[in-house]
């Protein structure tokens, strides 16, 4: 039995020892494994080799957070771990019966490429002390946290000997930056002696002058001359014009070290490490802005006969119904209206919604056939599992075009970058009052609502004017929306 419900998994997703196949399905919220029997060998009992599973399209690496421990059993619909994609996380979930032979990556693994191994099945419990120093062969290739920081040790090392290598290239006046110079004069220390440095060619900075000092290291005390001894050799500073203020230490200070008390540092922070969404979302955005040519077109939306209808339909109807909604609505109508912004056959409208992980996309399908109410219903539904880490994989995969809408934040008006493959995206701002002259030219300025609205478009899939004929048929429906009701 094999689906394929998630694709780029067929190849990739398990690895065998001799022989198998393997796939993966996925449930309605969920990854899921099929049960399968490979890995016949001599050595070793029967056994299956699970890998990190590609549960998007755009899915290089994941994160995971086992459910379950070695040895434990499970059965068909158990979760054994919850994994984080660049678009949510998606709980794990077994179609079969068997035992957790061994967890080839630790529970809190960071950025474990597709395909890598994380896991081993087996079918008897008694199979389970077998695997007690098995390794999957390319397991290597898969990322940890605990790896990541003792791997982390070498590059630091290598650095610090290319630092002493290219230390004899500085000048001894310029051992020091201008920021951590001033420093060493105002605190009657010499901080050539921290040569090299973090700087360039192993310059002594600013911030290697706080640190020593803030660590209560002992510097010697700073001399008119500058002289300190650098690997074993004299060096003597360049003469610096400095005002009498800045002049060096009393006669009577003593010749010996001068002994520095501790610095105390900047107040309390955190540091917060990205989620993968976060890095993902800034590779992509970062790529497409170097690389998709954007130009942008913006259109100011009278929204006074919008609001009279929301009020008129809860009134009436009792039909609650947001701007928001209208908005996409109304963008709905207009890319059925001009296709060449669109690029689909069907007009497919991708919200953006804000999460503490990071932006996602849920996708309102076939939207120019859907009411008013039924598109506030599912934008509510899919932002509410949005939040929570709850949407299907094909919720937020695809789509057409898509909305930004901050006109709740306070935000009269932005920019967006397109998210490729689609050709637009159009960014909404909130409306605000405004004095405008009346229609007739007659009388004194009245008071309208106002919004403005920017399209980000693809110059190499949409020109100037398309652009600019699908904004007069946005506003035209937004300002008129009983012509969307017809």
């Amino acid at each position: 039995m094999l689906r394929h419900a998630i694709s780029h998994t067929a190849n990739r997703a398990l690895i065998s020892g001799r022989s198998g196949l393997g796939a993966l399905s996925a449930a309605p919220s969920s990854a899921s494994i099929l049960s399968q029997r490979m890995c016949f060998s001599s050595d070793l009992p029967d056994h299956t080799v699970q890998g990190m599973p590609a549960l998007s399209p755009t899915m290089e690496v994941g994160n995971i957070s086992w459910r379950m421990k070695e040895g434990d059993e499970f059965v068909a619909g158990d979760v054994l771990a919850e994994i984080e994609t660049d678009k949510a996380s998606i709980d794990f979930v077994t179609e079969d019966d068997g035992f957790v032979g061994k967890l080839l990556v630790p529970d809190g693994a960071q950025e474990v490429p597709v395909g890598a191994p994380i896991l081993v099945v087996v079918d008897s419990a008694d199979d389970v002390t077998a695997f007690k120093d098995f390794v999957a062969e390319g397991a290597d290739s898969s990322s940890s946290g605990a790896d990541d920081e003792v791997q982390s040790e070498s590059p630091t090392a290598s650095s610090t000997t290319t630092t002493t290598n290219t230390a004899s290239n500085v000048l001894p006046e310029f051992m020091l930056t201008p920021a951590a110079r001033h420093m060493s004069q105002s605190s009657g220390v010499d901080a050539t002696v921290l040569f090299p440095g973090s700087g360039l060619k192993g310059r002594v900075t600013k911030g290697d002058v706080i640190m020593a000092l803030k660590e209560g290291k002992v510097l010697p005390p700073w001399s008119e001359k500058g002289a300190s001894t650098v690997g074993g050799a004299t060096s003597t500073a360049p003469c610096v014009r400095q005002p009498a203020a800045a002049a060096a230490p009393s006669v009577s200070t003593p010749a010996g070290a001068v002994p520095i008390p501790p610095i105390s540092n900047t107040g309390p922070y955190e540091d917060v490490p990205n989620s993968s969404m976060r890095k993902i979302i800034a590779k992509r955005l970062t790529q497409s802005k170097a690389e998709v040519p954007h130009f942008y077109t913006t259109v100011t939306v009278t929204l006074d006969e919008a609001l009279a209808l929301r009020k008129e339909l809860a009134s009436n109807f009792g039909v609650k119904v947001s701007v928001n909604d209208l908005v996409i609505k109304a963008s709905a109508m207009a890319l059925r209206d001009h296709p060449g912004v669109n690029l689909s056959p069907t007009v497919d409208i991708s919200v953006a919604v804000a999460t503490p992980s990071g932006l996602i996309t849920p996708i309102v399908p076939q939207v120019d056939g859907l009411g008013l109410s039924e598109i506030g219903n599912k934008v509510r539904d899919l932002a509410g599992r949005a939040k929570i880490n709850k949407l299907k994989p094909e919720e937020f995969q695809g789509g057409s075009f898509t909305i930004s809408n901050l006109g709740m934040f306070g935000i009269t008006e932005f920019s967006a970058v397109i998210n490729p493959p689609q050709a637009a995206i159009l960014a909404v701002g909130g409306g605000s009052p405004r004095l405008v002259p009346p229609k007739d030219g007659k009388g004194p300025p009245i008071t309208v609502t106002e919004m403005t609205a920017r399209l980000s478009a693809d110059r190499s899939k949409v020109d100037e004017a398309t652009a600019a004929a699908f904004l007069q048929s946005f506003q035209d429906y937004l300002s008129s929306p009983g012509k969307m009701l017809a």
